[in-house]
């Protein structure tokens, strides 16, 4: 997957996980079958505009930040962000006069070559024109191979999570929320904490590029930077570390701006969840 398609994925995700919905039951509520649907979420296809506007509407959801995520996403599927289209002028063939064969290589190997190319754009224009068809679902869609399976089961546990991904450990469904802060430049530093998993991570929302945020529960220190508009636009999380039961996790903000301080909070795995806010400027 592209960074814009993983991203879109474990939102979808985790927005799934919030509404508590089976495969089979949201897909009674959408227009897409369940299969559909296990394809989206384990980021085998890229869902279409209308699957995530639909989605968000179960989960009363705004639909901006999944769409902006959706537009990356598309872009980069389909490779419209990185492939300039061809300037008119070029369009056009040119008369050119056949060079003379070149030495030691023999009109064999350029007809050879002419013919790999030729065949990589008929190719490649089969493969466009497959993907632009419309997302039609036949009555008989099978699910997936059992090999790929979309499960809601825990990954890892405890040390286990130690710096991995809480959204690939399928640790964010249904975390608790230590605490919320909203730091001076406006951003917000939530800390979750995942009973199944044992573990804690940090997520910011609301950020500039070039912010950071890093997180501790009296072990190693994981840190994640917000690196360009498309992580500034969405949730953008850190590695998680292990916490149990009365662990004290502790996260700390830095805006990227030059007097930018840095702001910490805490919460204590266990306790109810508190809101803070920016501290009152000096």
């Amino acid at each position: 997957m592209t960074p814009g398609h993983t991203r879109l994925t474990a939102a979808l995700r985790e927005l799934r996980a919030r509404t508590g919905l089976s495969l089979a039951a949201l897909s009674e509520r959408t227009a897409y079958s369940k299969s559909s649907w296990e394809r989206y979420l384990n980021g085998k296809s890229l869902p279409p505009r209308q699957a995530v506007q639909e989605l968000c509407r179960v989960a009363n959801e705004p639909v901006g930040r999944l769409l902006a995520l959706w537009e990356i996403a598309e872009s980069d599927w389909s490779g419209r962000a990185a492939v300039p289209a061809p300037a008119a002028e070029e369009s056009r063939p040119q008369p050119q006069e056949s060079p003379p064969p070149e030495a030691g290589r023999p009109r064999g190997r350029r007809l050879m070559a002419v013919l790999a190319s030729a065949y990589a754009v008929i190719v490649g224009g089969v493969a466009l024109v497959l993907f632009l068809l419309p997302d039609r679902e036949a009555p008989g869609d099978e699910p997936l191979p059992a090999a790929a399976p979309y499960s809601l089961a825990p990954q890892c546990h405890g040390a286990d999570c130690e710096g991995r991904d809480p959204m690939r450990m399928v640790c964010g469904i249904g975390p608790d929320t230590l605490t919320t802060y909203r730091t001076a430049s406006g951003a917000h530093v939530e800390l979750r904490y995942s009973k199944k998993c044992g573990a804690s991570w940090a997520r910011v929302w609301g950020t500039r590029i070039g912010d950071r945020v890093e997180v501790t529960a009296g072990g190693p220190s994981h840190g994640a930077r917000i690196a360009d508009r498309a992580d500034a636009e969405t949730y953008v999380y850190t590695e998680m570390t292990a916490a149990h039961p009365g662990s004290t996790v502790r996260a700390c903000f830095r805006s990227a701006s030059a007097d930018g301080e840095r702001e910490c909070v805490e919460g204590r795995v266990g306790e109810a969840a508190t809101t803070t806010r920016p501290p009152t400027p000096q």
